[in-house]
């Protein structure tokens, strides 16, 4: 689950980490008042100058237009209103763009230099650890493409937490020393406080500012939380921002259901997240391109199966559903029961390839052997119906065409 920019600088105040003066808004009568807090706070100076920041779940919001100047609080305020409510389009949300709600107004600072600090969990190793370069402020993806030399990488066992002798190689990546290299070590250890105590997955400065007196500033805040953590996280479960997630993905999400839109033709319906895959990859090897991942999981009741349907058939791109089960803690004839339940309630047009194995698998068979209002094709073996689905598929799209 992904924080906005202000909730995560709330948790990186909170451990240590430090932020610039800033207060949320969520209107432009809100963000004048908040410019004339921040400027009395600062002693109220002539040439006070505010960020107006679009807070949405996506990066390149300043290429965008989402992150504007104000030099007074009518500037601060006619920001606002034209950043709320409007839909942010960058090169991370796709041509929808994100909904705009609130804007963070946050005091401007000038850096002497712009640094890049992250501290997240090495898969492969399966270990924390911190990434560090000396390119902050721009998008850290391009700089791995181009030059990942430039990022230094720096594991460490969660029981021990950050050592002295990996403060000192991040110090050294990063080109701090002296009083900064202390400033950095709070920083870091305030960074595992946070990822350990709170469940995060990820935790992204960028940039993380040196000042001209050497102070370090977090001008940027990316906090992810783990979806599996939140039952011990109710106080964060609560910030979720359902607008900035996909909203079938979202409904999925509150019903146990782990979906992801891919944008194909081919609807699936499979237990378990390495057979998910597997069934896209095996799509995709036929020639065929899967409309999404869907993973109905291992313990999944009728009920869930028949919304898992329900949500593949509202994808509108969707010419195939291709149900790929194999039955272990998932019985096969439950499968079907769903499969009956959702679409005796839904108009179910296209066709439905299934292949089943497992527990119960007969007497799933023949439930759905009875189904003749469906378009209903059983296959035995995982690659003959891949390549049934993707062949309907294909005859779908030709008819349309």
């Amino acid at each position: 689950m992904k924080l906005h920019e202000y909730q995560a600088k709330a948790l990186f105040a909170a451990h240590g980490i430090p932020v610039q003066q800033g207060e949320v808004a969520a209107s432009p009568a809100d963000a004048r008042r908040a410019y004339e807090a921040l400027r009395a706070r600062a002693g109220s100076p002539d040439a006070f100058v505010c960020n107006v920041k679009a807070q949405l779940h996506a990066g390149g919001r300043g290429k965008a237009g989402g992150v504007q100047l104000a030099r007074s609080a009518e500037e601060a305020e006619a920001r606002a209103a034209r950043l709320i409510g409007a839909r942010l389009v960058t090169h991370q949300t796709g041509p929808d763009g994100l909904p705009v709600s609130r804007v963070l107004v946050d005091q401007r600072v000038d850096p002497a230099r712009e640094l890049y600090l992250a501290l997240t969990v090495d898969r492969a190793l399966a270990l924390p650890a911190f990434l560090a370069c000396r390119e902050g402020g721009v998008d850290i993806e391009e700089v791995a493409r181009a030059r990942p030399s430039a990022i230094a990488r720096a594991a460490f066992d969660a029981s021990d937490g950050p050592g002295a002798g990996l403060i000192e190689r991040l110090a050294e990546t990063l080109g701090l020393a002296g009083a900064q290299a202390e400033a950095l070590e709070r920083l870091a250890c305030g960074m595992w406080d946070l990822c350990e105590s709170r469940d995060a997955s990820l935790i992204e400065i960028n940039p993380l500012a040196v000042l001209g007196d050497g102070e370090l500033l977090a001008l940027d805040a990316k906090v992810t939380i783990d979806d599996n953590a939140l039952f011990r996280q109710p106080e964060l479960a609560g910030w979720r921002d359902p607008s900035q997630e996909d909203p079938t993905e979202y409904r999925a999400s509150r019903i146990g259901i782990s979906y992801v839109g891919l944008g194909g033709t081919i609807g699936c319906l499979v237990n378990g997240a390495g057979l998910a895959m597997a069934t896209n990859d095996i799509l995709t090897l036929a020639g065929g391109e899967p409309a999404n991942f869907l993973d109905v999981g291992g313990g999944a009741n009728v009920e869930q199966i028949a919304r898992a349907c329900e949500i593949i058939l509202s994808d509108r791109k969707a010419r195939v559903i291709f149900v790929n089960i194999f039955g272990g803690i998932m019985r096969c004839d439950w499968i079907a029961d769903g499969l009956l339940k959702a679409t005796e309630q839904l108009k179910v047009a296209v066709p439905i390839v299934v292949r089943l194995e497992g527990t119960n698998v007969e007497e799933g068979r023949r439930r759905l052997s009875g189904a003749t209002h469906l378009k209903l094709i059983s296959v035995e073996g995982m690659a003959a119906a891949a390549r049934k689905a993707v062949e309907l598929a294909h005859h779908a799209e030709q008819r349309e065409s």
